[in-house]
C-alpha cells in the first residue's frame, strides 16, 4: 500500500470559524482528547468564589487526582495563567486531601510562559498543553501536545457525586468488559432487600438497597478492569483486605469507612464466594 504523504500546517481555530465554546464542546464530548488519561469531567463552568468559573474540573478517579482546567485560543497571556495558578489554589484549599493538577491549554505558549513558572520554583503542579489544529478534506483534526509536565503526589479524600446519566451513556463511554465487572459484582448482592437500586451517575455507578449506597463503580474506557470502591467499617475493614489479599487482589483503605480494589472479570469468576461475602457484609451496614 503507497502512503501519501500530505503537508499540512496548523490553524488558529477562529480562521476556520470555530471559536472557545466549540473547542469545550469537543473536550467534553471526549476528555481524552487532552491527552491526561481517562479522566471524567466533574463539572464545566465551575463557579468559584472569587466570581470567575473553571472551564473543566476533571478527575482521574484510579490515580485519585483532579484537574484545574482554564481553556483559551490564541497565545498564552499573564492573566490565564493567574487565573489558572488561583483556581487551582481556591480548589486545593477546600479539598485538602486531593492531589489537585492545574492545567493550562492554549493555541500558543511562549517562553515567556516557562520564565513565569519557573520563578514559582516548581511550587505549583501544573501540566500545560499546546492546542495544534489542522484542517484536512474540510475535517479539523485536534493535537494536543504537553509542553510542561510538574506536580508532586497528594492523595484524594472523599468520591464527589454529579450529574446523572444511564445504563446508555456507560454502554456507550465504557470498555464492555469493564462494565461487565459492575454488571457481575452487582449480581451478588443480596436479594432480601429487593433488587439493588443501580444509580447511573456521568462518572461512576452507584449501588445501596434500602439503605445507604455502598458500592461504587469506576467502569473504564480503554482497560478492562473497573475500579470500585466498597463501604466498610473500620473494625472490619482489615479483614476485608486480608482476604482480598489471599485471593491475589490489590486493595487499600480509603476514606474511614471504604476500600478501594481494581477488580476484572476474572477476578469476579475465580473469587465468587469471596466477594459475595464481602459485598454482603458491605450491604448489612448500610443498613445499619
Amino acid at each position: 500500500m503507497t502512503i501519501e504523504l500530505r503537508k499540512v500546517k496548523p490553524a488558529r481555530l477562529k480562521t476556520l470559524g470555530l471559536d472557545e465554546k466549540w473547542l469545550k464542546d469537543r473536550i467534553e464530548e471526549d476528555p481524552s482528547l487532552l491527552g491526561l488519561g481517562d479522566l471524567q469531567i466533574l463539572q464545566r463552568e465551575k463557579q468559584q468564589p472569587t466570581g470567575g468559573r473553571i472551564d473543566f474540573l476533571m478527575v482521574e478517579p484510579e490515580e485519585r487526582i483532579r484537574y484545574e482546567i482554564e481553556i483559551m485560543l490564541g497565545t498564552l497571556d499573564e492573566s490565564h495563567i493567574i487565573r489558572t495558578i488561583e483556581y487551582w489554589d481556591i480548589e486545593r484549599q477546600r479539598y485538602q486531601n486531593y492531589e489537585h493538577v492545574a492545567v493550562i491549554v492554549a493555541e500558543e505558549i511562549t517562553s515567556r510562559f516557562f520564565n513565569v513558572i519557573g520563578l514559582l520554583n516548581r511550587a505549583v503542579p501544573m501540566i500545560a498543553l499546546q492546542l495544534n489544529a489542522f484542517e484536512i478534506d474540510k475535517k479539523v483534526v485536534l493535537h494536543f501536545i504537553k509542553v510542561l509536565d510538574i506536580y508532586e503526589s497528594a492523595y484524594e479524600e472523599e468520591e464527589p457525586t454529579g450529574p446523572q446519566a444511564d445504563r446508555a451513556y456507560w454502554s456507550q463511554r465504557a470498555n464492555s468488559k469493564s462494565l461487565a465487572v459492575a454488571d457481575s459484582l452487582i449480581e451478588l448482592i443480596p436479594k432480601e432487600q429487593g433488587e439493588p437500586r443501580v444509580t447511573y451517575n456521568k462518572y461512576h455507578i452507584a449501588v445501596g438497597t434500602s439503605g445507604h449506597n455502598f458500592c461504587w463503580f469506576h467502569p473504564r474506557k480503554m482497560a478492562a478492569h473497573c475500579h470500585v470502591n466498597i463501604r466498610a467499617t473500620p473494625e472490619d475493614r482489615d479483614d476485608l483486605l486480608n482476604k482480598l489479599e489471599e485471593a491475589g487482589i490489590e486493595a487499600k483503605s480509603f476514606h474511614k469507612n471504604e476500600i478501594t480494589l481494581r477488580v476484572s472479570t476474572k477476578d469476579v469468576a475465580e473469587n465468587r464466594k469471596r466477594f459475595e461475602e464481602i459485598i454482603a457484609q458491605a450491604e448489612a451496614w448500610s443498613r445499619s
